[in-house]
Order: C-alpha cells, then structure tokens, then sequence
C-alpha cells in the first residue's frame, strides 16, 4: 500500500471515530435529558399525590359538613330547632324524657322488655313521652350508626308518629339491633331494610328518599346536643327523667329494666 493509501485510510478512520464519538454523546446527551425529564414528572407527580391526599385530608367529613348545613326538621316536633318530640296523649298530665342511643344495647335490651308496657301506658294517657335521640356511642366506638340511625327517626316522624314509634321498636328489635361495635346503621340500605317490616314506612319513597337524602342529618347533630347539655347528669342511655329527677330501678342507680321495676318506679314518680 503506498504512503498516500495509507495516510488516506488513516485519515478517514479518524473521521469516523470522531462521527461515532459525536453520534455516542448526542445519545448519551438525549439519555440524560430523558432521565431529567422523567424526574420531574415523577417529583409532581408525588407532589400532585401528596397534595390531592392533603386537600382530601382536610376536607370536611360528611357529619362535618352536615353542621353547617340548613337545618330541616321533621313534622311533628316542637321547641328550640325543633328537637322537641312528645309522644303520647296531650291530656296526659306528666312527661317522661327518654334518653336513648340507636347504638346501644341495653337501650335494646330496655324496648325489648320494657316497650310494650310503655306503649300501653301512652296509649292509656298515663304519661306521655319525650324522647331524646343520644349519638356517643359514634364517638366512644367510632362510626356514624347512631347519628344516621337518629336522623332515619327523623325521616320517620315526618311521617307520622305512629311511624317513629313502631320505627324504633323495630330498630331495637333482637333481629335487627347489631351489637354496639357493629356500625350498621351507618348503612341507609340497611335502615330502609328495617323500615319496610313498619307499615308506616313500607315502600314509602319519600321516608326512604329522606333516608337516602340525609334529610335530618343536621337535625340528629341537633337533636343530640339536647343529650350532651342536659342538665339532670344524665351521661348513659337508656334514661328517664320525670320533674327533674331520675326514674331508677331498684339499685337507685340504673334504669328500671323490669316491667314490674318500671310500673313501680313509673307509679312513685306520678304519685309524688
């Protein structure tokens, strides 16, 4: 090969190291901006997430929300925000307050027992009845059953009393009362399972609307405030007040949870 070949060939061999070398560092070049760019993306991303769950984190819960809402309070109610529901004849000359939580057991085991003979007794004009719709159990053991169950009851009373009555009779049923760490009355297709076996309620869609609704949400958040600043210290469920002072079973603590406890306790209360 002559001296001329051999330069030439040389020459071009370095021409196209050079165009490798150039071509290598455009790819290497491209790589490193793809890496940049991905990581961008990838920081917003995560920046995106964290904000999306922080705006989740502080936005109202419903129950939140629902205090603030207008307040809508169902037929047959009386007093301050209309929480005031009285039960029984008006020619009945005493009233007992009733304190009750849907959540609870005993307030269950009470109806139970107990709810036929107070029934009769208001049907009879004995006494009648003002109920106080309680929701600490919602706190105590987390969840939202009681307020919704309360505002259910509500959606009932707009209906008719009858129907709140035979409701809560229902709801506090050995079928259909779950036990108290069991939130299933946060559940509304559960509460209208259990309103269909009422005759006031069944099939009716305007209470199953309301239910659906949340009608009465703020009402319940209402209507549990009359538990939280009584002024009897009343602090569990069930309770009763007639004139101020509390109606006990034979402990002097408790409520009567008996029939025969509760017509004794029932008589001296009317009788004193």
């Amino acid at each position: 090969m002559s001296k001329r070949n051999s330069h030439q060939a040389k020459t071009a061999a370095r021409v196209r190291l050079r165009a490798e070398r150039e071509r290598q560092a455009k790819r290497d070049k491209l790589k490193r901006q793809s890496i940049v760019a991905g990581s961008i993306v990838a920081v917003l991303a995560i920046a995106g997430g964290v904000g999306y769950l922080v705006m989740q984190g502080t936005k109202p819960t419903h129950w939140e929300a629902a205090k603030d809402a207008p307040l809508v309070a169902p037929k047959n109610t009386t007093g301050k925000n209309h929480t005031t529901v009285t039960l029984g004849k008006d020619s009945a000359k005493k009233t007992i307050i009733s304190f009750e939580d849907p959540r609870c057991p005993i307030c269950a085991t009470f109806e139970q027992t107990v709810g036929p003979t107070v029934d009769k007794d208001l049907k009879d004009g004995k006494y009648k009845l003002q109920y106080v719709g309680a929701t600490f159990l919602d706190t105590n053991l987390r969840g939202e059953g009681s307020r919704n169950a309360v505002s259910a009851l509500g959606a009932a009373l707009d209906v008719s009393k009858d129907a709140f009555l035979h409701y809560k009779a229902a709801m506090y049923s050995a079928k259909w009362h779950p036990e108290e760490t069991d939130d299933k009355f946060k559940d509304d297709a559960y509460l209208i399972e259990i309103a269909n076996t009422v005759p006031e309620l069944k099939n009716n869609t305007a209470f199953q609307k309301d239910v659906k609704d949340g009608t009465f949400d703020r009402w319940a958040i209402e209507m549990s405030k009359n538990f939280d600043t009584n002024t009897y210290d009343v602090k569990g469920t069930p309770s009763f007040v007639m004139d101020g002072k509390k109606i006990t079973g034979s402990d002097g603590e408790n409520a009567p949870m008996t029939v025969d406890e509760w017509n004794t306790a029932v008589g001296k209360a009317l009788s004193s």
